[in-house]
C-alpha cells in the first residue's frame, strides 16, 4: 500500500481543502553493491539522495476529461503499433538505421554485479561538478560497517575522493565516491567528457574593464548579502505552493483569478544600479530569515528617468 512504501500522496474531500500526508519511515534501499580497492571489499547499499518534488499534469480530452494514452504511430503505413511489434534501431546517419535484436543487446552490456571498483584518488578540488548526474547515498550493507567507516575516514585526513567505475545496469558508470556527513559517504554518478559541453563554446559577452569606484561598490554589495553559509532551509519552491494553493481552491469549487504580468526590469546604468541595489542591500540587513530577493525595485526606478524622458519627447513631438 502506499502507506508502507511511505509515500506521499493527498487525500481530497468535495468541498475541502487538500490536505498533503506524508508518513516518515526509514529510507528503503534502490540497490546493493560493492566498493572494491585492492584487495578490499566493502559491500554497501545505495540509497536515493534527491528527487524531484515538482507538481506534474497529465493531459487529459478536452471533451470528456479522460486520462489520454500515448501509442505509437507508424507515418508510413498510418496505424497504431504495438509495442510487441517494435524493433530497436540505431541511427547512423539521416534516415538510416541499423536493427539490433533483444539478445544482440544483451550481449554489449557490461556485467551486472553492481561492483563499484576504484581505480584512483584525486583532490575534490580538482572535480567539476558540472559532471554530477545522480547521487546514492551509500550505507554499509551486512559486514561492511568497518571498512566503511576507515574509507571515509581516509579520505576526510587525506582530503582525496574516490573515482571508479560502477557496473550497474549493463552499463558501465563513471561515479565520485566522497566522505558526506559526519560518517557518511555518498556516491555521484558522473558524466563522461564526452558528454559535457565545452564552456569554449558558450558566447561569454565582451570584456570590460572597471573603475575602482565599480569594483568598490560591487565588493560592498556582494559583501553585504554574503551569509555564513548555504541553507537549502531558506528557499522554497513557490511555482509548486502556488500551484497547490490554486489546487484547493479549484476542489473548493473557487475561482482562480490571474494577475497581470509584472513588467520585466532594466538595467539603465550600471553605476546606479550598483548603488541602490547597496542601499536597498543595507536596508534588509539583520533579516536573517528570509531567502534573498531579486533587486528589481531598484532596477526598475533606475529605469524611471529614462522612461520619463522618452515621454517627454514624445509629448514634445506631438507639438
Amino acid at each position: 500500500s502506499a502507506r508502507s512504501r511511505g509515500q506521499r500522496h493527498n487525500v481530497s474531500l468535495r468541498h475541502t481543502r487538500v490536505v498533503t500526508i506524508r508518513f516518515t519511515m526509514a529510507a528503503r534501499a534502490t540497490s546493493s553493491g560493492t566498493i572494491s580497492f585492492g584487495l578490499v571489499a566493502i559491500p554497501v547499499k545505495l540509497y536515493t539522495a534527491a528527487s524531484s518534488e515538482q507538481v506534474r499534469f497529465n493531459m487529459l480530452h478536452d471533451k470528456c476529461g479522460s486520462r489520454l494514452k500515448q501509442q505509437y504511430l507508424c507515418p508510413v503505413d498510418d496505424e497504431v503499433v504495438e509495442r510487441s511489434a517494435t524493433v530497436k534501431g540505431y541511427e547512423y546517419s539521416r534516415g538510416q538505421f541499423v536493427l539490433f535484436s533483444e539478445e544482440e543487446l544483451k550481449s554489449l552490456e557490461s556485467e551486472r554485479s553492481g561492483s563499484m571498483e576504484i581505480t584512483e584518488f584525486v583532490p575534490l578540488s580538482s572535480v567539476d561538478f558540472v559532471q554530477v548526474e545522480k547521487s546514492y547515498y551509500l550505507g554499509p550493507d551486512k559486514g561492511g560497517d568497518k571498512p566503511y567507516q576507515l574509507l571515509g575516514e581516509c579520505m576526510r585526513e587525506q582530503g582525496v575522493v574516490a573515482v571508479g567505475r560502477w557496473a550497474a545496469r549493463g552499463k558501465e558508470q563513471l561515479v565520485l565516491i566522497r566522505p558526506y556527513a559526519e560518517h557518511g559517504l555518498v556516491l555521484h554518478q558522473l558524466y563522461y567528457q564526452n558528454e559535457v559541453r565545452a564552456f569554449d563554446e558558450i558566447d561569454a559577452g565582451a570584456r570590460f574593464s572597471f573603475s575602482e569606484v565599480e569594483r568598490g561598490l560591487a565588493a560592498k554589495l556582494v559583501d553585504q548579502l554574503t551569509s555564513k553559509g548555504f541553507s537549502a532551509e531558506r528557499y522554497s519552491d513557490t511555482y509548486e505552493e502556488r500551484v497547490r494553493a490554486a489546487v484547493e481552491k479549484k476542489v473548493a469549487g473557487q475561482e482562480i483569478s490571474v494577475a497581470p504580468e509584472a513588467p520585466r526590469a532594466q538595467i539603465i546604468d550600471l553605476f546606479e544600479a550598483l548603488k541602490r541595489s547597496l542601499s536597498e542591500a543595507q536596508e534588509r540587513v539583520g533579516n536573517t530569515t528570509e531567502a534573498p530577493k531579486p533587486l528589481v525595485k531598484a532596477r526598475s526606478e533606475a529605469a524611471a528617468p529614462a522612461e520619463k524622458k522618452v515621454a517627454t519627447r514624445r509629448r514634445g513631438a506631438k507639438k
